[in-house]
C-alpha cells in the first residue's frame, strides 16, 4: 500500500493525476437523462403525434399531447432532466407553442455534444460555439420570415389552426382557432398594441355538450346558478349591478363569547334587531336603483343569510353569492364598476350596467349570463364545453396555445412556415457556414446543423412516412431554393408549406432555439453533483 503513495508524493512536484472520469461519468450520465426525457416527448410532436395518457397518484387521468403538460406531470428527480422540464416551461412562458420542439431539439443537440465529447473537444469550445451557432440561426429566421399585420385576420387563423392541429381537438380546429383570434383582439389595447394579457380571458368550463358548443361570450358567465331560496328574479333587464364585499347577516362579536338571554322579550327583541339591521341594509341597496348583487366568498361569516335572501327577493334583487376572491379583479374591470367594501359607500356610481342578466340552463347545471355591458372593459369570456372531463380540460390547454400563439402574433408580427421548413433551412445554411469557419468551431457548427433536422425527421416518422428518404428529398428542395418547401403530413409528401397554411409566429421558432442552445450548454458545463444532505 506504502510504495504508491511514496511514489505519488515525489512525482506531485512535477505532474498530477487528476482523475478525469468522473467528470466524464457525471456529464454522460447527465445526458443520458436529459436525452431519456426528450426522447418520452418525441412521439408526441406533429399533427400526427400520439398522445400520452398521464396518470397521477391520486388518481386522476389526463390525456394530452402538449409537450409542457406532460413534462409538468412526470416525477423527474434526476437533476439534469429537471432542466428540460424548466425547459419546456420557460417555452411556454414565452411562446405558448412549441413546448414539445424546444425539448426534442435539446435532445438532439446533446447527442451531438456526446458524439463531440467522445472526439475529445473541449466542452467549453462546444458551448462557445453552439451560442455563435443560436445568433446565426436567429438571424436567418428573420431573414426568412414574412411580415403580418394584425388586421388581416386570416394570417392569425392560419397560425392559430395550425397550434391546434397537433392537439387531440384538432378535428375543431376551424371553430377554436377564429374564436381564439377574436377573443386576443377583443382584448388588445389600442394605447398599448403589443401588450396583451391573456388574464383578461377567462376560461369557463361546463361539462356537457360537444367541444362545437364553445363559444365566446360578449360578457360576464358565472359557473353558478342564482340563489332562488326566496323565490327571487332569475332574469334582470336593464340591470344595475354591485359587486360587495361585505356580509349581508347580522353582526356577530369580534370575539368569542356567548350572550345568555333570559326570557322571550328579550330573544324577540334580538330577533327584531337582526331583522332591522339587514332591512336597512337592503334599504341602501334599494334606493340607488341596484337590482344585481354579485356577493363575495366570505370566510368570517355567512355572507348571506335565509332571511337577508327573503328581503331581497321580495326587493326584487337577483343574487349571486359565493364569488371567488381572485375573480372579483376581472368582473369589475368587465363590468366598469367598483367594488363595494361597506355599505357606507354603497352609491349609484360604483354600480355597473348592462342590458341582460339571467340564468341559462346548460346540460345539467345552469349558469349566469351578464350581456349588453355597457362601456364594458377590454375583457372576454370563453365558455367551453365538452362531453367529458378529459376532452374539457384537454379543449382548455389547446385554446390556451392557440391564444398565446395569438399574442405572440401581436408581440412580434412575423410569421415562418411551418412543417420542418426553418429548421431544415437553418440546417442547411449553418452546415455552408460550418465551411466558412476553422478549426473546431466549424466541426462543432456542421454537427449542430445535424442536429436540427431532428424536426423534420420525427415529423415525417410520426406520420408513418419513410423519414430518411424525406428528409433527403427535403434538404434537395432546399439547395434548390425552394425556402419554404416543408412536410405534409396530410397529404404524405413535401410541399410548398405556405401555400397549404402551415405557418407559425416567428417568435415560437426563435425562442426555441435560444432556450434549447441556452440549456444545452448549461448542462454541458456542468462537470459534477454535490448533494448537499
Amino acid at each position: 500500500m506504502a510504495a504508491p503513495a511514496v511514489h505519488q508524493a515525489r512525482s506531485s512536484k512535477t505532474e498530477s493525476y487528476v482523475d478525469n472520469k468522473r467528470k466524464d461519468d457525471i456529464r454522460q450520465a447527465n445526458i443520458f437523462a436529459a436525452r431519456a426525457v426528450a426522447d418520452a416527448v418525441r412521439t408526441s410532436l406533429g399533427p400526427k403525434g400520439m398522445d400520452k395518457m398521464i396518470s397521477t397518484a391520486s388518481g386522476e387521468v389526463i390525456i394530452t399531447n402538449d409537450g409542457a403538460t406532460i413534462l409538468n406531470k412526470m416525477e423527474v428527480l434526476q437533476p439534469a432532466a429537471k432542466m428540460l422540464v424548466e425547459l419546456s416551461k420557460s417555452q411556454d412562458i414565452v411562446a405558448g407553442d412549441g413546448t414539445t420542439t424546444v425539448v426534442v431539439i435539446a435532445g438532439a443537440l446533446l447527442k451531438q455534444c456526446l458524439t463531440l465529447l467522445n472526439a475529445g473537444i473541449h466542452p467549453t469550445v462546444i458551448s462557445d460555439s453552439l451560442h455563435k451557432v443560436a445568433l446565426k440561426a436567429f438571424d436567418v429566421l428573420s431573414a426568412m420570415a414574412i411580415p403580418v399585420e394584425l388586421s388581416d385576420r386570416e394570417s392569425l387563423v392560419k397560425s392559430a389552426s395550425t397550434a391546434l392541429n397537433s392537439k387531440v381537438v384538432s378535428q375543431y380546429s376551424t371553430l377554436l382557432a377564429p374564436l381564439a383570434v377574436d377573443a386576443v383582439l377583443s382584448v388588445v389595447d389600442p394605447a398599448k398594441p403589443d401588450l396583451v394579457d391573456l388574464r383578461d380571458v377567462k376560461i369557463v368550463k361546463k361539462l356537457g355538450g360537444t367541444v362545437d358548443d364553445t363559444e365566446l361570450v360578449k360578457g360576464l358567465v358565472f359557473d353558478k346558478k342564482v340563489s332562488h331560496s326566496a323565490g327571487g328574479p332569475t332574469r334582470v333587464e336593464n340591470a344595475k349591478i354591485a359587486v360587495i364585499q361585505f356580509q349581508i347577516s347580522p353582526p356577530k362579536t369580534d370575539i368569542e363569547q356567548s350572550i345568555v338571554v333570559s326570557d322571550y322579550t328579550q330573544m324577540d327583541r334580538i330577533l327584531k334587531e337582526e331583522r332591522n339591521y339587514i332591512l336597512g341594509i337592503i334599504k341602501k341597496i334599494k334606493a340607488t336603483g341596484c337590482n344585481v348583487l354579485l356577493i363575495q366568498k366570505s370566510i368570517l361569516r355567512d355572507a348571506v343569510t335565509d332571511l337577508s335572501l327573503h328581503y331581497l327577493a321580495k326587493a326584487k334583487i337577483l343574487v349571486i353569492k359565493d364569488v371567488e376572491r381572485d375573480e372579483i379583479e376581472f368582473i369589475t374591470k368587465t363590468l366598469n364598476c367598483l367594488p363595494i367594501a361597506n355599505i357606507e359607500h354603497f352609491r349609484a356610481e360604483k354600480l355597473g350596467y348592462a342590458d341582460c342578466v339571467e340564468e341559462v340552463s346548460l346540460g345539467d347545471g345552469k349558469i349566469v349570463k351578464i350581456t349588453g355591458i355597457k362601456d364594458m372593459g377590454r375583457t372576454t369570456t370563453v365558455l367551453v364545453r365538452g362531453s367529458n372531463q378529459l376532452v374539457l380540460d384537454e379543449a382548455e390547454r389547446s385554446l390556451h396555445d392557440a391564444l398565446c400563439v395569438v399574442r405572440c402574433l401581436v408581440n412580434k408580427k412575423f410569421l415562418i412556415a411551418g412543417g420542418g421548413a426553418p429548421e431544415i433551412e437553418l440546417s442547411r445554411q449553418l452546415g455552408a457556414w460550418a465551411k466558412v469557419l476553422q478549426g473546431m468551431e466549424s466541426y462543432c457548427v456542421r454537427s449542430f446543423a445535424e442536429a436540427l433536422e431532428v424536426i423534420p425527421y420525427t415529423l415525417a416518422e410520426n406520420a408513418g412516412l419513410n423519414p430518411i428518404a424525406i428528409v433527403t428529398e427535403l434538404r434537395n428542395r432546399h439547395a434548390q431554393g425552394e425556402i419554404n418547401a416543408g412536410i405534409n403530413v396530410r397529404k404524405g409528401q413535401i410541399t410548398n408549406i405556405l401555400e397549404e397554411n402551415v405557418v407559425q409566429p416567428l417568435l415560437v421558432s426563435t425562442s426555441a432555439i435560444s432556450l434549447a442552445t441556452e440549456c444545452v450548454r448549461m448542462i454541458l458545463k456542468i462537470d459534477d453533483i454535490v448533494t448537499v444532505r
